[in-house]
């Protein structure tokens, strides 16, 4: 008896395609009948199926879906609130494609930015805008259009790596409820617009996209149908804050046991994207005796911009007890570079004045940092993301020995000092005009123009109190003369 089953796989089993009728295999090995008939006939043998070698669909799906839970059930990426629950096998909205309605947006406002500090001086921004909604397929009944201003906040190290509720924290700032009872919404109306505002307040953070923490804001559209069918649309929206910029900063710097004082001018606020200048001057860098002097010479300065970022990853209340209890969490801080230089000429040294100055071009444009990206914005967030940006300077002196009688003849002594110090930088947004929603001016008088002439109602013409009446002309027209012009009284 031979084997026909090798490791489970029955080899001599045919499918049902391989088997073939006998008068088929007739017609198909006689090509003189075929001939001899007079309609052509042709037959498509498909070649052998290997049902019964390969798996089934289902256990490809089982070995490479990554999207499902250990329940079956897959993952949504949007937060819990937001599944529908009646969307099982036999529910509406997975018999169906296509949703009823179709849901758009329109931002009349500006771009979202704060003006000033994060404090009661910023008055915050002005969001309005119109909802679109488009029936798909005829009328269509809506229960409710529910729209949300939702502040997400996620880690990327989180207490727990694989909890979803320790990365990523969403809250909910600003509700929009735009009908209270079911509306029904015409096809043949078209496109409808529900419009919306709301005053968004100066003290919240920032849109930030940190290495290790991100801020976000989006509106979250969430409509349900007579039938339970759930449509969702989600905007992302921007807020940049934007500081004034003032006068520029002046500090000093000294370095005992030497009298080297280090006076640099920095501008009061940076932007992520430009250069900026950076003036040094240094005093204190000759020391006379009786025959000798001693002085040091610039021989190179580097710069460097440091981004500073710390964020507190909190536990959910399933992972509370990692850390001692629920409403704890734990701190990181990251670090990156965000534009260095080194500098070796064009300073000015004036032994004579007892100073050495320049001025150079400093930029975190990110031009030679591996990560990528832009420069955040600086952040002091409540919930523990902040970003600060410092300025480190690094100056290479050497030492050298003259006598007073012959300064220009210096002879070096082999001394050399590196100096290190940093600034304290404000990294904002450019402000553009820097003019808050609640610091225009509304048009004046002379600029509004005249409006078109207002026209009297059709007939039957409406006098007020009867002032107005209207008889019959008995006289001779002909002492009218040109005055009836194109009038015909019958």
């Amino acid at each position: 008896m031979p084997i026909n089953r090798i490791l489970g796989i029955d080899f001599g089993r045919r499918s049902q395609q391989q088997d073939i009728t006998q008068a088929q295999r007739n017609r198909l090995d006689d090509p003189l009948k075929r001939r001899q008939s007079g309609t052509q006939t042709v037959t498509e043998i498909d070649p052998p199926s290997m049902e019964h070698v390969r798996p089934s669909i289902a256990a490809i799906t089982h070995i490479k879906g990554s999207s499902k839970s250990r329940d079956g059930r897959k993952e949504s990426k949007d937060r819990s609130g937001s599944r529908d629950v009646r969307s099982g096998p036999g529910s509406p909205r997975a018999m169906s494609f296509q949703k009823p309605v179709k849901l758009a947006m329109v931002v009349e406002s500006p771009p979202a930015m704060f003006f000033n500090v994060a404090t009661a001086s910023s008055s915050g921004y002005l969001l309005s805008g119109r909802l679109q909604v488009t029936p798909q397929s005829g009328d269509v009944v809506m229960n409710s259009i529910t729209m949300y201003l939702e502040a997400t906040t996620s880690t990327k190290k989180p207490v727990e790596h694989r909890c979803r509720e320790c990365a990523t924290q969403v809250s909910d700032l600003y509700e929009w409820n735009f009908f209270q009872k079911p509306k029904t919404f015409k096809s043949l109306n078209g496109t409808q617009d529900l419009p919306f505002s709301h005053l968004i307040p100066g003290h919240l953070p920032a849109t930030t996209h940190g290495q290790i923490g991100s801020i976000d804001y989006s509106l979250h559209v969430r409509a349900r149908s007579s039938d339970g069918q759930e449509t969702e649309f989600r905007r992302d929206l921007p807020i940049g804050r934007a500081l004034m910029p003032g006068n520029d900063k002046n500090s000093v710097r000294v370095f005992p046991p030497t009298n080297l004082n280090l006076h640099v001018t920095l501008p009061s606020v940076i932007h992520p994207i430009g250069s900026f200048p950076v003036q040094c001057r240094m005093t204190g860098i000759v020391t006379k005796r009786d025959d000798t002097q001693n002085r040091w010479r610039l021989r190179k300065l580097t710069w460097r911009i440091e981004e500073i970022e710390t964020v507190v990853s909190p536990a959910c209340p399933k992972h509370g007890a990692k850390l001692g209890g629920e409403g704890k969490g734990m701190q990181h801080e990251a670090h990156r570079d965000l534009g260095a230089a080194e500098i070796r000429n064009g300073f000015k040294t004036d032994f004579a004045d007892n100073m050495v100055e320049g001025e150079f071009e400093a930029s975190c444009n990110l031009t030679n940092v591996r990560e990528g990206g832009r420069a955040q914005c600086d952040v002091d967030s409540p919930n523990g993301l902040k970003i600060s940006h410092i300025l480190v300077l690094e100056l290479v002196i050497a030492e050298e020995w003259a006598s007073n009688k012959k300064p220009q003849s210096a002879t070096p002594t082999g001394a050399a000092r590196v100096l290190r110090t940093q600034f304290n930088l404000c990294v904002t947004e450019r402000q553009g005009m820097g003019i808050a929603w609640n610091d225009e001016e509304p048009p004046l008088y002379e600029d509004v123009e005249p409006g078109p002439p207002l026209y009297l109602p059709d007939s039957p013409p409406h006098y007020a109190a009867d002032l107005t009446t209207m008889e019959d002309y008995t006289g001779d027209l002909h002492e009218l003369g040109e005055d009836i012009g194109e009038l015909r009284l019958e």
